[in-house]
């Protein structure tokens, strides 16, 4: 599929009369901050597989999963915190 000028053209003026001129630097960052994240985790996982010499990611066994944690953003360490998981108490 070609685009032409005249389409590219007409495609933004729909986009900016849909969102609003103020709106749209926050998604154009918003979606390179993404891009960004979706890039290091692929790499990540490439690093992964390297080390164990394998293709797939094998789950580890439920005894040896490591505590999860909720992150701020995808590698930063520094806003990283233990996440406590929900137990049940109910009695039957």
């Amino acid at each position: 599929m070609n685009l032409g000028a005249t389409e590219i053209i007409l495609i933004l003026v729909v986009v900016l009369l849909l969102f609003g001129a103020k709106r749209l630097p926050d998604m154009a960052r918003s979606l390179g901050k993404s891009a960004r994240i979706l890039k290091s985790e692929a790499k990540a996982m490439k690093t992964d597989d390297a080390k164990d010499g394998t293709t797939s990611p094998a789950q580890p066994a439920p005894e040896q999963q490591a505590p999860r944690t909720i992150q701020a953003a995808p590698g930063d360490v520094t806003s990283s915190r233990p996440v406590t998981e929900p137990t049940d108490t109910t009695q039957r």
